[in-house]
């Protein structure tokens, strides 16, 4: 299977991490107008599993290090199959939440607040399990991502005062979803081998920790999602009979793409994760944050509401995740 050998190249794909964390919501933007969120998110949850499973029987099955995908899957012990399907549904329930945020507040607001904070927890979290990399460079830098976190709010308060509105649960909502967040990647680390080379009998390579996380997403789909569907957070009801009648091809497409985009991310953040470490790994997957803020400032305009001389609130946001990112990187080499 395809194995990551080194840092530069962990810290490469962890930069696509971001990118595709960081982009994928777009396709919910594109359909949000036409698909209730609540259908969409079944496609992109089927996008995640399809991805994952495509990647298990093509990288994650040839080559001579590590074991095969059906091999690995046939050796793994419930114990550590669990622990992957358990962050499957931990994520779900964060990221269901982190849809309805963006429903109601935007990318560009609902990303920092909400990833922002999983970053601060998650990194946190995998570091106490797995050190990995100078602590005081790498806290450093998730301070600087948790003030970007606090200027990103500020900014957002100044819209809601200039548009005279009182504060949403769009921010509370944003809020709940980073802290269940912050908890899901540490699941999917402890199923998997340490070795990704020569892994431990019983445990997970990374390509059949990600399916099982993926069948976890979807199968607790079937609770979140439904939930949402027929007793809305935000918007209006929807059934399953929807799902097929209002659906076209190219919606159920953008709502794969969607899923396939995260997916991508995920399996490449979890490939780097043995080289980098799953607290560094996870760290700069996050930075996600920053490409969904740049997503929603300059293409949604979210920001147009900011009073002109509230701006600096979005450039010293932009800063300050910019450093925390570049020090999380550097807290390994240092």
């Amino acid at each position: 299977m395809y194995i990551v050998e080194n840092y530069s190249v962990a810290v490469f794909l962890c930069i696509i991490t971001m990118l595709c964390w960081g982009s994928w919501a777009n396709t919910q933007k594109l359909s949000s107008k036409k698909w209730p969120f609540q259908l969409f998110y079944w496609d992109y949850s089927i996008g995640i599993f399809l991805i994952t499973l495509l990647l298990a029987f093509t990288l994650g099955s040839n080559g001579e290090a590590g074991r095969p995908f059906l091999m690995d899957l046939s050796q793994a012990e419930s114990n550590y199959l669990m622990y992957a399907f358990i962050g499957g549904i931990i994520f779900n329930f964060a990221n269901l939440l982190l849809v309805i945020a963006i429903d109601l507040t935007g990318m560009a607001i609902a990303f920092p607040i909400g990833i922002g904070i999983a970053l601060v927890l998650g990194v946190t979290i995998n570091y106490m399990d797995t050190p990995e990399g100078d602590p005081l460079i790498l806290f450093f830098g998730v301070l600087f991502v948790a003030v970007a976190i606090i200027l990103d709010a500020l900014a957002y308060k100044h819209i809601l005062s200039s548009n005279k509105k009182t504060p949403t649960k769009g921010i509370v909502i944003s809020l709940l979803a980073g802290i269940a967040m912050g908890f899901f990647y540490k699941y999917v680390a402890q199923s998997m081998a340490t070795d990704f080379v020569t892994p431990e009998a019983g445990k997970l390579t990374p390509y059949t920790a990600l399916v099982i996380f993926s069948v976890g997403i979807l199968l607790s789909n079937f609770i979140f999602n439904t939930l949402n569907m027929y007793k809305p957070i935000v918007g209006t009801p929807v059934t399953y009979k929807d799902y097929f009648s209002l659906g076209t091809p190219k919606l159920h497409l953008i709502g794969l793409l969607g899923g396939g985009i995260w997916g991508i991310g995920m399996s490449l953040s979890i490939l780097a994760s043995e080289q980098a470490g799953p607290a560094i790994a996870y760290g700069l997957g996050q930075g996600a944050t920053l490409v969904a803020a740049l997503w929603g400032v300059f293409i949604w305009k979210e920001f147009k509401g900011l009073p002109a001389s509230k701006n600096w609130h979005i450039w010293a946001m932009f800063l300050c995740f910019i450093i925390g990112l570049g020090l999380i990187i550097y807290s390994k080499v240092a």
